[in-house]
């Protein structure tokens, strides 16, 4: 992931025609700054990243004692001074860090007063985790607060809360991307006993450049988090922001009496938190003439029931409301003619296939160039579409992709923008997803039907998509796999035995094995399981012993 650098927005960023459809009015009128709180944290030099700068890699690190104590020394203006301590007394696992490092913990412990003096027995345990407790008692510290005078360890988090610190609070394991949001969060509070904010006396130490503190003066935008809805969008003061699914057709769905219920949202100089891209944010020139944030490509909005910081009364309204969950993986779209229809969360529209049985995907090859796959580690779903919903298969090809009830779902190569549904009814197989209504496809889920993978082409699978496999020794005994191979090899059976329409019926079969099972056939071939598949699309039983193979119709012969 690139992490946000500023976002400048010129004068006219785009204007055109929507094909078929009505004027794009997404034009900036002006400047728009925008700011992570990690790019904050870089430019400042509060975060200084590990030689590499502030990448990815280096963000999602889990942040250890040594590097809190650094940032207490800077956040101290103490830095410079532990980096040229040269005294001998050390910490006996001082040698665990650089060496530069350890000079910094030979001046903590020559230097007891600050408060860092180890875990006992001499051990300052530089390497370990650090939760978000021990972060906030660093910021406090740093502020000027002391740990048994001012709080209690074990009240840190209520204490930092009343002191306007909380960004962090309900993170276990702390990372340094949480570092830059804390960090740049307290560098907004003021000392102890002071007026003046931590930025400002870091400036007036020569630690922070003047002119660089502008843009701690930027609005922010915040992941506020309940029970319900888990994480979503705030402004500055807390105030939940929205989407509107009509907009996924036009951005100037919302005009008149409704813009009196839905205010739009915009600031023109945002900080935004640690993760967020420059690239999700744009601004829309209405036709009204007023402008307004854009999320991914989502007009932003506010709702006028909403009374207080928290308040979420806008949630599914209607059902074309929703609020914004920047981790959600799917949004939802509103046409006229389709009613409401699934999309990932910049608006690009999902399908199904008809021809998909639960669990199993169908299109491979050609047919993924068309209908590219979807998918996304985590679905935090709208409200009253169910999170249970989503799952992920594991593809013959290997690959991982989404699924609705069961039904893998796809993008549609010629949709080109947001909104567009130029895939729905394509070959009569293909159609947007309504959560409200989907239950499924027409094809019926058979015992036995075909997958395909680049490797091995096509081949027998079970209705949930586990290879079947053929053992060569049966040709000359169908009880050829006995005892311990059993165990490996499992055997399959169905009673009830339904093939799919590409299948030849007559071509199953069934016979009863020496011990008195049943076991059914291909072409006369019995039909196993192999015990190291552990998902749909696993074919690691192919060729083991060079006697396990996997069945494709075409080219299996009659035994």
């Amino acid at each position: 992931m690139r992490y946000l650098k500023k976002l400048v927005i010129s004068a006219v960023v785009l204007l055109g025609v929507i094909m078929g459809l009505t004027a794009l009015t997404a034009i900036a009128a002006e400047q728009m700054h925008v700011k992570s709180e990690t790019d904050v944290a870089g430019d400042l030099g509060i975060l200084q990243g590990d030689g590499n700068g502030l990448t990815t890699e280096y963000l999602n690190k889990s942040t250890t004692r040594f590097q809190a104590a650094i940032m207490f020394l800077r956040l101290k203006g103490l830095e410079t001074e532990a980096l040229a301590y040269s005294g001998m007394n050390n910490f006996k696992d001082a040698s665990l860090v650089y060496k530069e490092g350890q000079a910094v913990l030979g001046y903590l412990k020559d230097h007891p007063e600050l408060g860092w003096q180890g875990i006992g027995g001499d051990q300052f345990d530089p390497v370990s985790g650090i939760t978000a407790q021990a972060y906030y008692k660093v910021l406090l510290e740093a502020l000027g607060y002391k740990q048994g005078t001012d709080f209690e360890f074990a009240q840190a988090l209520a204490f930092a809360e009343q002191k306007g610190l909380s960004k962090i609070a309900s993170v276990g394991q702390v990372v340094n991307m949480n570092v830059a949001t804390a960090t740049v969060e307290a560098l907004h509070a003021s000392l102890k006993g002071s007026n003046k904010t931590l930025a400002t006396v870091l400036s007036e130490k020569g630690i922070l450049a003047a002119n660089k503190l502008e843009v701690l003066t930027y609005k922010s935008l915040q992941l506020k988090k309940n029970d319900a809805l888990g994480s979503y969008l705030a402004d500055s003061k807390g105030m939940t922001l929205y989407y509107f699914t009509k907009d996924a057709a036009d951005p100037n769905s919302c005009v008149d009496a409704c813009l009196t219920k839905w205010p739009v949202y915009y600031d023109d100089q945002l900080m935004v938190p640690a993760g967020f891209q420059a690239a999700d944010f744009s601004v829309l020139l209405r036709k009204d003439g007023k402008q307004q944030l854009m999320y991914k490509g989502w007009p932003l909005y506010y709702y006028a029931m909403d009374q207080a910081a928290g308040d979420t009364k806008g949630d599914a309204v209607g059902k074309l409301w929703y609020v914004i969950k920047p981790a959600a993986g799917i949004a939802i779209g509103t046409k006229a003619d389709l009613g409401n229809f699934l999309t990932d969360t910049k608006g690009m529209t999902l399908y199904y296939y008809d021809k998909d049985t639960k669990g199993v995907s169908n299109c491979a090859g050609k047919c993924l160039e068309k209908w590219p796959l979807y998918n996304a580690d985590h679905i935090a779903a709208p409200t009253g579409t169910n999170s249970a919903d989503f799952g992920t298969i594991i593809r013959a090809d290997g690959k991982k992709q989404t699924t609705y009830k069961g039904f893998p779902l796809y993008y549609w190569v010629d949709d080109k923008k947001m909104g567009d549904t130029t895939g729905q009814n394509v070959g009569n197989v293909w159609f947007v997803v309504d959560p409200a209504t989907f239950s499924g496809t027409k094809a019926v889920n058979s015992s036995v039907k075909t997958s395909k993978s680049d490797q091995l082409g096509t081949y027998l699978v079970d209705a949930n998509g586990m290879a079947l496999y053929l053992f060569t020794k049966d040709k000359a005994d169908v009880n050829a796999c006995v005892g311990a191979c059993i165990v490996n090899w499992p055997i399959f059976y169905d009673a009830n035995l339904t093939v799919s329409s590409d299948l030849n019926g007559s071509d199953f079969g069934e016979f009863t094995r020496t011990d008195g099972t049943k076991q059914n056939t291909y072409k006369g071939w019995p039909l196993y399981y192999w015990i190291k598949d552990k998902n749909p699309g696993d074919t690691t039983g192919q060729n083991v012993g060079k006697v396990w193979f996997v069945l494709d119709p075409a080219k299996t012969e009659i035994r």
